[in-house]
């Protein structure tokens, strides 16, 4: 089914024309702030997943964290590589969900989307409370409050990305910014010094390396390997909203791509790097970042800027979902697997209702969890390597398809990011199940099977419309116009007059029922209507119950099984003059065109009047 019609050359209803809404639109340096707020700050936990993993061999585990963290980051470069092509491929954005759908088959593509979404929808609430839990390390006053804070930063993050993903980056900018600069200062000056300048951070918390440390075995370094990819989550993102992006749209996002890949990479390695020079053992309570700022910096102003930056940025990282998500549920909604109210679009390019979809999911599961991030944690990043591994099979059946030069060489690249990102993604699972990654692999099917279901809905009613057929000619019908009335006054005139302009023939219907006070209020009417004589036939409709819309809409009913006649309700109503004066009004209108809406097929007009 189609989503939109326009006239040729138009632009959709509720969208602004192409040059007013580019600059509503992305550029590469926007891009990153907008779009990569999620992979910039997973800086602040990949490195001690790693480290934590490790920690189970002692010291000598520790030392693998350099090694670990130099195959992440070549995974990360193929990742850049493969999804700079996927950019290339799929302009119209979608990710792994667009390769899926053109190389993968159907049902595949939408275990690609539903990974996607809910990777998107937990980030949003794990970033959230990732970031107050930040917060109330700092002022433990506050842990009490925490799912209220949760809720106030995602009322803020919606209330921002209502105004437009460009507005969004312009506010996240200095933020990224000032987190990534502080961040490379802290590698900086980390590798021209010998030794920690400062242990404060982590005096008197207790170490979590093993006392009675096993040795550094294949299985250990894999789930190392497994656990330091959640710093990845993120870096398909902007491949999922190319359409965000200013034209070129394809250019400006692979840059941006590139632009991530870079700088994520290098903070990962830095990181690692200073790890192992200060041979940093992970302790309770104190995040590895907290102690390589206080080793490289020292226990200052500085270290404190380290740590709200950190804890600003996890906290708006959900952003990342909010810029990719609603493009996401855009494309399925024009493939006729989301309502199609999720193609709309207001101004400022803002897919809203995709906007606000995800806030009331992420809300909900911050209830759910009581703002606490441990509840979260173990449900994250499964969804976003079932889609990098479905998007590198995909490009990889894409290079054999289209045989360009090297092609050879690409397959290769993606097909080695496929086998360890499916890896990754069969560690992480089996190694979380039992903590709640259970849910996932329960929700992934659930959420595949409401997708199908969507679609088998919209083609049933694509095919009672006859949509890709040519129609039979339209022709004229007699036009019978129905009038529910109450009584005389100026509202009923109108109606009249008004019906009397739309059909052939009109009618004036009022509902009677047994009671004597209802029967005393009939007979005034209809003396009052045979004085007034308007030439319209005022019909009476018993009806035993106390019901109003149940005999007008059999009286439609029955009227429009006249052959050759086409019947309009038309429903008088008053507009007061204040929002508060309609708590006033009797809603016998609204009554009225529910049951002739559910039970016939008649047009309905709802005439809306104004007293002067």
């Amino acid at each position: 089914m189609s989503v939109l019609t326009t006239e040729p050359g138009a632009a959709p209803a509720g969208e602004e024309p192409p040059d007013a809404g580019e600059r509503h639109r992305l550029t590469a340096v926007t891009g990153l702030a907008a779009l990569s707020l999620d992979a910039m700050a997973s800086v602040a936990y990949g490195p001690e997943a790693i480290a934590l993993v490790l920690a189970a061999a002692g010291a000598r585990g520790l030392g693998f964290t350099l090694p670990v963290t130099l195959a992440i980051a070549a995974l990360l470069a193929v990742l850049v590589a493969s999804y700079r092509q996927v950019i290339a491929a799929f302009p119209d954005g979608g990710g792994s969900y667009a390769v899926a759908k053109a190389h993968l088959g159907t049902r595949t593509s939408l275990v690609a989307a539903a990974s996607l979404v809910l990777d998107y929808v937990l980030n949003a609430a794990v970033a959230i409370t990732a970031g107050v839990a930040a917060l109330t390390s700092a002022f433990p006053a506050l842990y009490g409050a925490r799912l209220w804070l949760c809720l106030a930063v995602l009322a803020l993050v919606t209330g921002v990305n209502l105004r437009g993903i460009a507005e969004s980056a312009k506010a996240f900018i200095v933020p990224t910014v000032v987190f990534v600069g502080a961040v490379f200062v802290l590698i900086a000056v980390g590798l021209l010094r010998s030794a920690p300048v400062s242990t404060a951070a982590a005096a008197g918390h207790a170490s979590v390396v093993a006392d009675n440390a096993g040795g550094v075995g294949a299985l250990l370094v894999l789930k190392a390997f497994a656990s330091g990819c959640s710093a990845l989550t993120g870096v398909e993102a902007l491949a999922n909203a190319v359409p965000s992006f200013r034209v070129p749209r394809v250019r400006r996002a692979q840059r941006a791509e590139t632009a991530l890949g870079a700088v994520l990479g290098l903070m990962l390695i830095g990181l690692a790097v200073l790890i192992g020079r200060f041979h940093l053992q992970p302790v309770a309570g104190v995040t590895v970042l907290a102690q390589l700022a206080d080793a490289s910096l020292g226990h200052n102003a500085a270290f404190y800027v380290i740590q709200f930056a950190t804890m600003i940025l996890l906290a708006l990282s959900a952003n990342t979902s909010f810029g990719g998500l609603p493009v996401l549920l855009k494309l399925l909604a024009r493939d006729n697997y989301l309502p199609h109210v999720f193609a709309l679009k207001a101004d400022r390019q803002v897919h809203r209702h995709g906007v606000l979809a995800l806030a009331a999911v992420s809300a909900g599961l911050l209830v759910f969890s009581g703002g606490d991030t441990d509840t979260l944690v173990p449900l994250f990043a499964i969804g976003v390597f079932v889609g990098f591994t479905l998007a590198q099979v995909g490009m990889v059946r894409h290079w054999r398809l289209e045989r360009g030069p090297g092609w050879r060489g690409k397959a290769l690249l993606n097909g080695l990011g496929a086998l360890l990102t499916g890896v990754s993604a069969g560690v992480v699972t089996a190694s979380k199940f039992t903590e709640g990654a259970w849910l996932v692999t329960v929700a992934l099917p659930l959420l595949v099977a409401a997708f199908a279901a969507v679609h088998r809905a919209y083609d049933r009613i694509g095919e009672r419309l006859g949509l890709g057929r040519v129609p039979e000619p339209p022709h004229r019908e007699r036009s019978l116009v129905i009038v529910p009335v109450s009584a005389l006054s100026r509202l009923t005139s109108e109606a009249l007059t008004a019906a009397a302009s739309l059909g052939d023939e009109v009618r004036a219907v009022t509902v009677c029922h047994p009671d004597p006070e209802d029967r005393a209020a009939l007979h005034a009417l209809e003396r009052s209507w045979a004085v007034w004589d308007p030439g319209v036939p005022l019909v009476r409709l018993s009806c035993a119950r106390r019901g109003l819309g149940r005999p007008i809409a059999a009286y439609v009913r029955a009227a429009a099984a006249e052959p050759g006649t086409r019947v309009t309700v038309l429903i008088p109503e008053t507009e007061p003059e204040r929002l508060w004066q309609r708590l006033l009004l009797n809603q016998r209108g609204a009554v009225v065109a529910h049951a002739v809406r559910r039970e016939t097929n008649a047009v309905i007009c709802r005439l809306r009047f104004r007293p002067a």
